[in-house]
């Protein structure tokens, strides 16, 4: 009779742990995360799916009026920023602390090279003080970095082509099994010519194209995130057999 009566208790902490499993997913960068509409696209993209009710997390709503009254546009998107003045100012500390996330992806070093060329060692040092952030605010955060898009103008793509070649090892070496980074190309076949509206935001085309190469990664990071709570959850709401 005594497991009878435990059976409901186990179901209600059951109830309780998948509700504490929802996802939050923070898009994380510059004006190539704010003022766009691949967020969108990728919303769309997930909503049919078992990931339609993952939470978008994030201070900001701007986009580009995509046309989607219905998408989450909450995001950690802010125009002009450089990655080397987040990281040195501690700005995502206080972003994930309003705004905690299991996922994010980041697009991010454009303003660096763009507006100051910025030395690809000092940006991809502030991409590690980054991740330490982000792991500071979640041990089990996964980490999605894209080897980031052209620009359309200037002799910038010499030095963006150096970053992104330096990405994947960098991650190679801050990558941890609890914690894991995954590396995306947004370069490869995005024309700065025919994807861009202005030279440096991406235009519906482009939009697509980076939709596109988020989501299977962003998917898979979903998975393992789901994952690693539910099998954390199970361990919250064993509860001891008695005859």
């Amino acid at each position: 009779m005594l497991c009878s009566k435990l059976f409901p208790v186990a179901v209600l902490l059951g109830a309780s742990a998948a509700q504490n499993a929802t996802l939050r997913y923070m898009p994380f960068g510059d004006s190539i995360t704010e003022i766009v509409c691949w967020r969108a696209k990728l919303w769309e993209k997930l909503k049919p799916t078992e990931w339609g009710s993952v939470d978008w997390v994030g201070s900001g709503r701007v986009e580009n009026n995509c046309g989607d009254s219905t998408y989450d546009r909450d995001n950690e998107g802010h125009s002009g920023f450089l990655a080397i003045d987040i990281a040195n100012r501690k700005q995502l500390v206080g972003w994930l602390q309003r705004n905690p996330a299991d996922v994010i992806t980041m697009h991010l070093g454009t303003n660096d090279i763009v507006q100051q060329n910025k030395p690809i060692n000092d940006i991809i040092a502030a991409f590690t003080t980054l991740v330490g952030v982000m792991r500071d605010s979640n041990p089990n955060m996964k980490i999605i970095v894209a080897q980031i898009i052209p620009m359309g103008f200037g002799s910038y793509n010499t030095q963006i082509q150096n970053l992104n070649k330096a990405i994947p090892t960098w991650a190679q070496g801050l990558n941890k099994t609890e914690s894991p980074i995954w590396v995306v190309d947004q370069y490869t076949g995005f024309s700065g010519t025919t994807d861009l509206r202005d030279g440096v935001h991406p235009n519906a085309a482009g939009d697509d194209k980076m939709a596109n190469v988020w989501y299977p990664a962003l998917v898979n990071a979903l998975q393992v995130a789901q994952a690693q709570k539910q099998a954390a959850a199970a361990k919250q709401v064993e509860v001891p057999f008695t005859a």
